[in-house]
């Protein structure tokens, strides 16, 4: 029988997956580092739990025993990936994960021949980072497949969990990130600003470096990409300061002081998720200046992620895939996005 090890099952976004994993009628092994909290999680539903750090590579690849999918959901995965990944590569587990960091899209896939010699799919980035925009990114190309330069943005309600928050307090010590003639560069903070359409109403957005910088060249080979968020102008203005401290940020004491108040993030309630969702855009331009573009709905991006991280659990449950460093949708198809519940598709060529 195969096994789903869930670690960091009581975060924010762990307790919602292991939520949708038991109404699946999945039975999996909750785990992560606070014993009381993964007790009252599991008790409930009748689960196992394991307690444990990711500090030591013994006891991590002893806890894995008999565990043939683990998903982490625990963040900074700048932090939780190498251990976890290690640990998958020996005992043959599939590694998922729900990051959106660059350098750790960049860190599993230097995997790839590994986990290919030994049979494990490596696919981080399971949820909204980037399942809906590495779907976008894929099905434009498919439509223009001369594509040399792409555009991903997005617009996020609801608010962010608090690991969310602690990791792009994280990668402001990074500034900006994007890609130019396939390398990933390092641009200043807020780079660049442009507006979108949604529902014939403009929105301002600003670069960031979003998972997609990375991942949508593997799924691609598009040598361009930026990637932005929809933000306020007032918003976009505050970040531009941020470039004046930028060296401040990557102090440790400072570092220590943001994520500890990034900590107290709540996150949205059930009822905020409800009513809040996400929009998506996507642009592809050729060299000869052809352009194709769309546009999805989904619902908020906790939720996406809860049956988009377990659509792919259950596919490795059904399928027996090559092993190797995957994003999205080169392991479910482009169009995987558009069959998770309350997904729709905007398409209008340019």
């Amino acid at each position: 029988m195969t096994t789903l090890m869930i670690y960091g099952a009581n975060g924010y976004t762990g307790r919602l997956i292991t939520a949708e994993a038991v109404a699946r009628g999945l039975r999996p092994v909750l785990a992560g580092r606070d014993r009381d909290a993964l007790d009252a999680l599991a008790a409930p539903h009748q689960l196992t739990r394991r307690v444990f750090t990711l500090d030591d590579a013994a006891t991590v690849a002893r806890n894995l025993d008999g565990i043939d999918i683990v998903l982490n959901c625990a963040g900074p995965f700048s932090a939780t990936c190498e251990p976890l990944l290690e640990a998958c590569l020996g005992a043959r587990a599939h590694y998922l994960d729900i990051t959106g960091e660059i350098d750790v899209f960049a860190r599993c896939h230097r995997a790839h021949v590994r986990a290919r010699h030994e049979g494990v799919v490596v696919l981080p980035g399971t949820g909204f980072d980037v399942v809906p925009t590495d779907g976008v990114a894929a099905m434009l190309k498919q439509r223009l497949p001369g594509a040399t330069s792409l555009v991903l943005a997005f617009e996020a309600g609801g608010g962010p969990s608090p690991g969310t928050a602690k990791t792009s307090v994280e990668g402001l010590r990074h500034g900006g990130r994007a890609r130019r003639n396939g390398e990933v560069v390092e641009v200043p903070i807020a780079w660049k600003t442009r507006t979108f359409d949604r529902d014939g109403e403009p929105r301002s957005a600003v670069t960031i470096p979003w998972g997609d910088v990375y991942t949508a060249f593997v799924s691609t080979g598009i040598p361009d990409i930026e990637t932005y968020m929809a933000l306020p102008p007032k918003t976009i203005a505050s970040m531009r300061r941020l470039r004046l401290v930028r060296p401040l940020l990557a102090l440790a004491p400072v570092q220590r002081w943001l994520q500890a108040r990034a900590a107290r993030t709540p996150g949205p309630d059930q009822k905020r998720r409800e009513r809040t969702g996400c929009h998506i855009w996507g642009e592809v331009r050729d060299r000869e200046g052809r352009e194709v573009a769309l546009q999805l709905k989904t619902p908020n991006g906790y939720t996406l992620t809860a049956t988009a991280s377990l659509g792919i659990v259950e596919h490795l449950l059904r399928e027996r895939p090559a092993g190797g460093y995957y994003t999205p949708s080169m392991l479910m198809g482009a169009e995987y996005v558009l069959g998770l519940p309350g997904v729709e598709l905007i398409e209008a060529a340019r």
